[in-house]
């Protein structure tokens, strides 16, 4: 792919709106828009100075296809490292048509997707890290996911690996340095220092990469599963969550046969709830099927809604479910439903609690889903729990290719810790090092091949399908 010529792609969302925007990008952008613009005031588009904008008429021989403001941006200044115009025109389909058609006679080609990212990451503008943050800040669709994705585009993800970066590499240097002296018997790397190093930057290696399943879940949704026996309340909870009917809600056993998933905000926080079967011995092998369902989506779930109505379970059902779905990474929410209804139950709560601190648990919350009482207790709990991951001011990964990449780099710091430990030869010690360095470099696009590239910025908008579909419909 060549870098150094010109591109043109539509930067606004696709369909008719009232003001479009085109934007041209290469060396020479400028000068292939400019015998297409007529100025109102009879300046020259030519003679327009950096971070300017000029009203006049976008057009094609004698034709006036639209009256247009172009925003231009030097080389130096701009956004891809390139000339860059922008073109705000009306955001009708034809005259967004015209337009690109006009352009792309110039010897201008269609962009690719992410291809004006990939040149501003290409002419060193930002860093991979923050490359795959504009991604992310353009489809943020929550306040937590906007402020991870304005975090790492401003170079906050990019800045912590760069230090440890840069430590280790200071420190592979002095080892090899000692192995091109080995005759002299100097001594450059420091045995202790070097351990004390390794350690710091694995504890940070780890909490990075612990960070991503509260990144992940940001970013996708928390999955949140609602479990229970059947007519526990299942369906009428998640229907007052979301404020509609989503899920049927009958008195027969084994209504909801298949989970059933949506998504909310709840403090600037994406919830992914997801109704499921009820949890019982069964012969329908249709609602079997269903049971199944619902523990493997209790598998993937960060959180755990379990519903229970006292008049109609044991106490050792409950611990039982709760025993068998246990997991570290897991919280489980407690939840008596139906207090609307007489309490005709021998459970004792009280007891039910104590026994329930085995699985994390500190209060048994009581509701009625159906009459939408005490709902708000539960909203609450969940948001306390997963609030300070959005006021937490360390870095959040939320990319799994980043996640990958660290992963591989514990792996090399473990076996440089194991080799210190086991008093190895620099020359090994190195080659552990440079992976581990290598796979943080990964990260930032600081090592890279084009196959990497290409995969990271192909997925980054569809905004070349759009132009295919209006130019050649």
């Amino acid at each position: 792919m060549d870098f150094k010529d010109d591109i043109v792609a539509i930067s606004s969302p696709g369909g008719m709106g009232a003001i479009s925007l085109i934007r041209v990008s290469g060396e020479k952008a400028l000068e292939k828009v400019n015998p297409f613009f007529k100025s109102k005031s009879g300046k020259r588009l030519l003679d327009i100075k950096s971070h300017s904008m000029m009203f006049g008429e976008f057009t094609k021989g004698d034709e006036v296809i639209d009256e247009v403001v172009i925003s231009f941006f030097d080389k130096d200044k701009s956004y891809t490292g390139q000339q860059t115009v922008e073109i705000s025109c009306h955001g009708s389909t034809f005259i967004q048509k015209k337009i690109l058609e006009t352009l792309l006679g110039k010897n201008i080609r269609l962009a690719k997707p992410g291809e004006f990212t990939m040149r501003s990451f290409l002419s060193g503008k930002m860093d991979l890290t923050q490359a795959e943050a504009v991604s992310d800040l353009i489809y943020s669709d929550s306040s937590s996911m906007h402020k991870i994705a304005l975090s790492q585009m401003r170079g906050g993800f990019q800045n912590d690996l760069k230090v440890l970066r840069e430590e280790l590499l200071h420190f592979v240097s002095m080892i090899e340095l000692e192995l091109d002296f080995s005759e002299e018997d100097v001594d450059f790397a420091n045995k202790s220092e070097l351990e004390k190093l390794i350690k710091k930057v694995k504890e940070k290696v780890e909490n990075l990469k612990e960070s991503f399943k509260y990144g992940n879940a940001i970013k996708n949704g928390v999955p949140v599963a609602i479990a229970g026996k059947p007519n526990s309340g299942k369906s009428s909870l998640l229907n007052t969550l979301l404020n509609e009917q989503k899920a049927i809600v009958s008195d027969i056993p084994g209504t909801t046969r298949d989970a059933i998933e949506d998504v909310i905000i709840i403090d600037g926080i994406k919830y992914r709830f997801i109704d499921t079967a009820g949890l019982r011995k069964t012969k329908d092998i249709i609602e079997s099927k269903g049971i199944e369902i619902t523990k493997s989506k209790i598998s993937e779930a960060s959180v755990l809604l379990y519903l229970f109505d006292i008049n109609d379970i044991k106490e050792e059902e409950i611990l039982n479910d709760l025993k068998e779905f246990k997991r570290k990474d897991l919280k489980i929410i407690l939840i008596r439903n139906k207090v609307d209804l007489e309490n005709n139950s021998t459970i004792d709560l009280e007891n039910l609690l104590k026994k329930s601190s085995d699985f994390g648990i500190t209060e048994i919350l009581e509701i009625s889903a159906l009459e939408k009482k005490s709902v708000e207790s539960l909203i609450k709990n969940l948001s306390n729990s997963f609030q300070f991951i959005e006021n937490s001011g360390d870095t959040v990964v939320t990319n799994m290719r980043h996640y990958e990449f660290l992963s591989q780099a514990l792996i090399s710091l473990a076996e440089v810790e194991k080799g210190l430990e086991n008093d190895i030869s620099g020359d090994l010690l190195s080659i552990d090092l440079r992976k581990a360095i290598d796979s943080i470099g990964e990260i930032t696009g600081q090592i890279t091949n084009d196959e990497m590239l290409g995969n990271i910025f192909s997925n980054f908008c569809t905004c070349f399908l759009f132009l295919s579909n209006i130019l050649f419909d």
